[in-house]
């Protein structure tokens, strides 16, 4: 409501402007047809970056996670965009998104001799129950493929908080997915 407040009081050309901007993002940019990321392109430029490791992918939940992880500039494989996580009780399910296409991207991978075959998946997806059940059944997809690591990204306790006030989940997964400090 507050937009068409907005918009009715601001200038016929603006709001031309702003229709026509509208209608240029809804017809030009689409979804990258490896990862599922935003682009304006049918390859996005991250999976069409050569100095970037095609052997690891990262899956992410959305394009917002794909942005938060290139933001630190300490990744630098590519990506996998599921569009969602496996959540029966808001009726999503694995048809639903985007694992299907993960899982044929790996074997594939695997399969053809002209391609960079996929060594690592890094699941990077909410440290939720949604989340870990979409860990869980992609995992149970990739299980059988030789040579591929399956990891997940470091869960625990957020640099300057204090333990007592850290929820019991988020204090005992830093616990069991501890570091070692020496050998």
């Amino acid at each position: 409501m507050r937009l068409v407040l907005h918009m009715l009081r601001q200038d016929d050309e603006d709001v031309m402007a702003f229709a026509d901007a509208l209608t240029t993002l809804k017809r030009e940019v689409k979804y990258c047809r490896m990862c599922h990321n935003i682009s304006d392109t049918e390859v996005c430029p991250i999976c069409s970056d050569k100095s970037r490791d095609a052997g690891t992918v990262c899956v992410v939940e959305n394009i917002q996670d794909v942005l938060a992880i290139e933001h630190t500039q300490q990744y630098n494989g590519l990506y996998h965009v599921l569009g969602g996580i496996i959540s029966p009780m808001d009726g999503i399910g694995p048809k639903d998104i985007e694992i299907a296409s993960l899982v044929e991207r790996v074997k594939k991978s695997h399969e053809e001799d002209d391609v960079m075959p996929i060594r690592e998946v890094i699941f990077a997806l909410a440290s939720t129950m949604e989340g870990d059940t979409t860990n869980f059944y992609i995992t149970r997809q990739l299980q059988d493929i030789p040579d591929l690591t399956l990891s997940v990204i470091a869960r625990g306790i957020s640099v300057g908080d204090e333990l007592q006030y850290t929820d019991e989940v988020t204090l005992g997964r830093s616990i069991l997915n501890r570091t070692k400090i020496n050998n």
